[in-house]
């Protein structure tokens, strides 16, 4: 991860390690919230309000990233906003929106446990991906780890079960879509450092949600209007988190904690909605969380720190 041009954090393993479990404890309050929503209201209207109230906190990155402090900071802070990239964030603001509306819709169908054990093949796609789009090679231990991780998601994606087919097709594409949005995070961190990466994409994905959203609208009661709002409140929270323990500790030491994920999403799938993985899909995610640790080592150690997976 670049670091900002005014702004350079100290390395501290254990508080970058406290962060990603921070993190991940909050995407899975904000995946459980976009669930419950799903059945009632259209995406289009959640990713309103997840990209819109996600804002306050990514301003809060971004205002850490250019000092919190001194009368230089509004200048900073803009200085950092400005970007050389247009074209560059607007192709990853599609991907990552897609993604996102393909994952939220899902919820409507699929248990939470299986669509995040699904969505842990993005690095496997990313390191596919990465020989043509970002010109890297790939060794044979990559390639093995790979074909091991397909394999993997084709465990728990189980073709031929009809109308779950169709609905795991669908985790399948947006994390085909995700992983795209990566690999343009990694062209872009390149010049920018990773707060005016996810501004760029928080405003992009409010613009367009909210130019569809009046074809969409559906008025929600109290409680659901402070539900959405928390929806993106949290997840604004929780990519603050997790750009914190990138920036604290070693990608190979905090990613692999982005795994304690599926346990949450197992433990609030089960108490709220009594779902449960089948062993099928424990065996499946096991596949995939271990190619995709091989992967992630076989990238930090042998070659470069990857930058963090922030696109929820």
């Amino acid at each position: 991860m670049p670091a900002s041009p005014v702004h350079i954090q100290v390395s501290n393993i254990p508080l970058g390690i406290g962060y990603i479990l921070m993190a991940v404890s909050l995407f899975g309050v904000m995946d459980a919230l976009v669930k419950w929503l799903a059945a009632i209201y259209p995406t289009v209207q959640i990713m309103f309000f997840r990209s819109l109230c996600a804002l306050p906190p990514i301003l809060v990155m971004v205002w850490r990233g250019a000092g919190g402090q001194g009368e230089n900071t509004l200048g900073n802070a803009l200085v950092m906003l400005r970007t050389r990239q247009p074209f560059g964030h607007a192709l990853r603001s599609v991907f990552g929106c897609g993604a996102m509306l393909l994952f939220f819709y899902s919820y409507k169908f699929l248990p939470l446990a299986e669509v995040t054990a699904i969505a842990f093949a993005a690095p496997i796609f990313i390191a596919c991906m990465s020989v043509w789009l970002l010109q890297e090679r790939v060794g044979l231990h990559r390639w093995s780890a790979i074909v091991v991780g397909f394999v993997g998601m084709l465990v728990i994606v189980r073709p031929g079960a009809g109308l779950l087919e169709s609905a795991t097709l669908i985790v399948v594409a947006a994390t085909l879509l995700y992983a795209l949005a990566i690999i343009q995070i990694r062209k872009l961190s390149r010049l920018e450092p990773s707060p005016t990466i996810a501004f760029w994409f928080t405003a992009f994905c409010t613009v367009m949600t909210g130019l569809a959203l009046p074809f969409f609208w559906q008025t929600p009661d109290g409680i659901d209007l402070l539900l959405l709002i928390a929806v993106g409140l949290v997840g604004g929270a929780a990519q603050l988190c997790m750009t914190q323990a990138y920036g604290l500790a070693p990608a190979s030491v905090v990613a692999p904690f982005d795994y304690v994920h599926l346990l949450w999403a197992v433990v609030i799938g089960w108490y709220v909605w009594g779902d449960f993985p089948d062993l099928v899909t424990w065996i499946g995610s096991a596949i995939v969380i271990a190619s995709g640790l091989y992967i992630l080592w076989r990238e930090t150690v042998k070659r470069v720190p990857v930058p963090p997976i922030v696109t929820e």
